[in-house]
């Protein structure tokens, strides 16, 4: 109950005072230039990297990057960038919560 009352707060003050909803509700922000670069950020950790798949934990649930020659040209506590080709960016909710 606590929960969905302090999520309904959030959105409020963001609508009220015009504020990113990113910022003010913990949402990753995915930057994409067309299929070679992916821009990552407010992610919780990598989970897994190879050359085709990028996983890593969001506040809710997972994210999912496919494709192929994987390169992470920027690794930082919430930011990634990630080149090569991608053919899929998928998001994986986390339903036991």
């Amino acid at each position: 109950m606590m929960k969905k009352l302090r999520q309904l707060m959030k959105r409020w003050i963001t609508q009220k005072m015009e504020l990113p909803p990113d910022v003010m509700m913990d949402l990753p922000r995915v930057t994409m230039i067309g299929q070679i670069h992916i821009y990552i950020e407010n992610h919780r950790g990598l989970l897994q990297f190879s050359d085709k798949e990028l996983r890593l934990l969001l506040k809710q649930g997972q994210l999912l990057v496919k494709g192929e020659q994987f390169v992470l040209k920027t690794m930082l506590p919430e930011e990634i960038l990630l080149e090569g080709k991608i053919d899929q960016v998928i998001y994986v909710n986390d339903s036991g919560k």
